[in-house]
């Protein structure tokens, strides 16, 4: 409102009275600048690397070939290839991992992945899938391992592998 007596106008608790810009302390301006650079530093580091896991876990945008994906860690040991789709068998460290996938990924259909290791009980993946069934995984160090995968009708088999 407007008082009339001096002139100065008074909004929402506001006298109107101009006070000097605090530019240093920690509730000045330096320091709420200071604060907000601060806060975009931690926020860069948080955010980027988590963009950067992100770009590895989904990969490059667009279609990728059933040939390229590739959900096990480790380098490939061994490539069986039938007619429907492949076997493909990796090794890190101390696990090895096994992925059937189809050679055109599409429609779904039945697909299964085992892998055993020696001395163990095997671990299986199967189900109606588009392009690969798997991974599975399975700890072997200094121990071998065999695999099986099928893709609709079509199947292949390592044999004993990695000893």
């Amino acid at each position: 409102m407007f008082d009339d007596a001096d002139g100065v106008d008074d909004v929402d608790g506001v006298d109107g009275v101009t006070r000097p810009l605090r530019t240093s302390g920690p509730t000045g301006l330096a320091g709420r600048i200071r604060r907000a650079a601060g806060r975009r530093t931690v926020a860069s580091f948080l955010v980027l690397p988590l963009l950067g896991a992100l770009t590895l876990v989904l990969g490059p945008t667009g279609h990728a070939s059933a040939q390229a994906a590739s959900a096990c860690s480790g380098r490939l040991v061994k490539t069986v290839t039938f007619s429907t789709g492949s076997l493909r068998v990796y090794k890190s460290r101390a696990y090895a991992c096994a992925v059937a996938v189809a050679k055109k990924p599409g429609a779904r259909r039945a697909m299964r992945v085992s892998l055993q290791p020696r001395g163990g009980r095997a671990v299986v993946d199967s189900g109606s899938f588009t392009k690969l069934a798997g991974p599975v995984t399975v700890h072997a160090l200094n121990r071998c391992v065999r695999a099986t995968g099928s893709v609709g009708g079509s199947s292949g088999s390592t044999g004993w592998i990695l000893c």
